[in-house]
C-alpha cells in the first residue's frame, strides 16, 4: 500500500536551528561529529551523498514484487561508480494471522535452476514462503531474493541505496517506473537458503536489547515503563536513530528536549554523550539505529 521514508540522507530537520537542512548537508557539514568515526572512515558515507542508512515504514496490503539488490561490488557494476549495494533488514511492528513473506531460495534450487527460473517468469516457484509475526525481525542480506506479502506493517532498516532489481511482479502491467530487471536479477540473486527470521527477547523493563546486528547497521529494542527514564550514551563512533514504536516519549541531551510520537524519529549525534529517552504516558517502545564500530 505505501511507504514512508523516515530517516534517510534527503531528510528535512524539522525544528531548531537546523531547521530545514537535510541529513546529507548537516552529514558534510559536520562530518564524524555527526555521523561518527565509524562512518565517517568507511564507504558507507561515501556512497551514500553523506548518509549511511535509510529507515522506512512499510505498510504492505497486497504482495509486493520479488525482488532482489546487489552488493556493493555489484552496484557500482551495474549502477554506476557512486552507488551502494542494498543490505536491508525488517522488524515486524503488526501482523496479521498468516501473514507471510518470500525469503531466499528453497532448499536445493542451485544457481541454474534459479536463473532459469527467473527468466521464464516463474521466480515464485524457487523462492521460500516464511510466515512472520509481531515482534520478529529478519535480515536480508544483498542477493537474497524476497518479497513481502499483505497483512504486514514494518520497520524497514538498510544501507541507503534505492536499487531495486523485479525478478517477478504478478502479472500486472509494466510501466517505465515499474519494470521487471530480468538479467540483473540472474546476475546478482544467490541460491541461499535465508536465515530464519528471530524474535528478540524484549527488555523485561526499561532497557535495551539487541535486535540484529551485521557488518553496515546495528538495530536494537528498546523499553521504558511509564513514568522512567532510560540514561544512554553516543561514544563518537555512530550517531543514534531512534523511532518510537509505542507509547509517547521525550528525547532529552543537554538543554535540547525533543518530544516523540508513535512513529516518529529523532536523530541523536555521534557528538552527543550522554542523553535519556524518558516515557510520557505510559510504557514507550522504540528502535533504535547506528552504524557498528
Amino acid at each position: 500500500m505505501g511507504e514512508a521514508w523516515v530517516s534517510y540522507g534527503e531528510s528535512v530537520v524539522a525544528a531548531g536551528r537546523l531547521a530545514g537542512s537535510t541529513l546529507s548537508e548537516l552529514a558534510a557539514r559536520f562530518g564524524a561529529g555527526l555521523v561518527g568515526s565509524a562512518a565517517a572512515a568507511g564507504e558507507a558515507v561515501r556512497d551514500a551523498a553523506g548518509w549511511p542508512l535509510l529507515i522506512k515504514l512499510l505498510d504492505c496490503a497486497d504482495w509486493l514484487s520479488i525482488q532482489v539488490h546487489p552488493n556493493d561490488e555489484q552496484a557500482r557494476r551495474l549502477a554506476g561508480p557512486g552507488e551502494s549495494g542494498k543490505t536491508e533488514a525488517w522488524f515486524v511492528l503488526e501482523s496479521e494471522p498468516g501473514a507471510c513473506i518470500l525469503l531466499g531460495a528453497r532448499p536445493g534450487v542451485d544457481a541454474t535452476e534459479l536463473a532459469s527460473a527467473i527468466r521464464q517468469g516463474r521466480a515464485g516457484d524457487v523462492v521460500a514462503e516464511v510466515g512472520l509475526e509481531t515482534g520478529q525481525a529478519v535480515l536480508i542480506p544483498a542477493g537474497t531474493l524476497h518479497a513481502l506479502g499483505p497483512g504486514l506493517l514494518l520497520y524497514e532498516i538498510q544501507q541507503q541505496s534505492d536499487i531495486t532489481y523485479r525478478a517477478y511482479d504478478w502479472g500486472r502491467p509494466l510501466s517505465a517506473g515499474r519494470s521487471l530487471h530480468i538479467e540483473e536479477s540472474v546476475a546478482v540473486a544467490l541460491p541461499a537458503v535465508a536465515e530464519a527470521p528471530r524474535r528478540p527477547a524484549a527488555p523485561s523493563g526499561s532497557g535495551l536489547g539487541l535486535a540484529l546486528q551485521c557488518p553496515r547497521f546495528i538495530l536494537e529494542l528498546g523499553r521504558v515503563e511509564g513514568g522512567d527514564s532510560l540514561s544512554l550514551r553516543t561514544d563518537g563512533s555512530s550517531f543514534h536513530v531512534f523511532t518510537l514504536v509505542e507509547g509517547t516519549a521525550e528525547a532529552l541531551a543537554g538543554d535540547e528536549r525533543v518530544r516523540l510520537a508513535r512513529f516518529e524519529t529523532v536523530l541523536v549525534p555521534a557528538s552527543a554523550g550522554e542523553y535519556r529517552i524518558r516515557a510520557t504516558d505510559g510504557p514507550a517502545a522504540f528502535l533504535r539505529a547506528s552504524v557498528p564500530a
